[in-house]
């Protein structure tokens, strides 16, 4: 069982509360979708359970927000910028530059994995159309291809007459996903939710059955919400949570 978890924005409840959730349900690989940092309040903390992931053969992509404290914040709101800035203090040159390394796409036979569009991975393009999915599938030319970036779960698939078609998933429900068709999917946000449900968001693939279950896993989101307001972070990221 392969979890995915993307779009943490350095929220450690959240993230810890889904990895117990897919160790409960069997997860024995692990995927981090990019935007590890950005938002919240532990970047560091982060890094550090993501890493040791890593090490024991995760994959990790890069996105926006991971780019943004290596490189630059470019296009970013101000207060999203204000957050990339205070990363960056917080975080030794260390895990910058570690950040920074990390790949735009990760391919492993027939999934690819990445945090937004496969088409065009370091343009950060949002798949939230089935156009959109299409290009990325077809960029990617797998049978699944598994991203976030949009802090939403939907998922898209190729119908019997070659069009795409969207798909919003029911949490805790299996969904068959075979390999005969193309899929692509946003896992939702585990560390910013933007759907008025403050519950954190993955999901879980089970490559043997060729099925995708997505999941909502309550955490201590109030405790979230209060180290971004000791931080000194903007008001707007404790009220995101919510």
């Amino acid at each position: 069982m392969l979890a995915l978890l993307a779009d943490i924005h350095a929220n450690l409840e959240a993230l810890e509360a889904c990895l117990a959730h897919a160790r409960d349900r069997g997860a024995t690989r692990y995927a981090f979708l990019g935007d590890l940092v950005g938002y919240g309040a532990d970047p560091g903390a982060v890094i550090r359970v993501i890493r040791s992931y890593a090490a024991e053969g995760a994959v990790v992509v890069q996105g926006n927000h991971d780019a943004a404290v290596a490189r630059s914040a470019g296009a970013m709101t101000e207060s999203a910028r204000d957050t990339i800035l205070w990363t960056r203090e917080v975080l030794g040159k260390e895990e910058i530059d570690w950040l920074g390394s990390l790949p735009l796409i990760v391919q492993e036979g027939q999934i690819c994995f990445v945090h937004a569009s496969a088409a065009s991975p370091a343009r950060w393009e949002y798949v939230d159309t089935p156009s959109s999915a299409r290009k990325s599938a077809e960029a990617a030319g797998s049978a699944w291809t598994f991203g976030g970036h949009v802090h939403r779960q939907h998922l898209y698939f190729r119908t019997r007459i070659g069009t795409m078609s969207a798909f919003v998933p029911v949490p805790g429900t299996r969904v068959p996903t075979p390999k005969t068709r193309r899929w692509v999917m946003t896992a939702g946000s585990v560390g910013q939710p933007r759907e008025r449900n403050p519950a954190a968001a993955y999901a879980l693939f089970d490559a043997e059955g060729e099925t995708l279950t997505f999941h909502r896993v309550p955490y201590d989101h109030l405790t979230a919400a209060r180290k971004v307001r000791a931080a000194g972070l903007p008001e707007l990221f404790s009220r995101s949570i919510p």
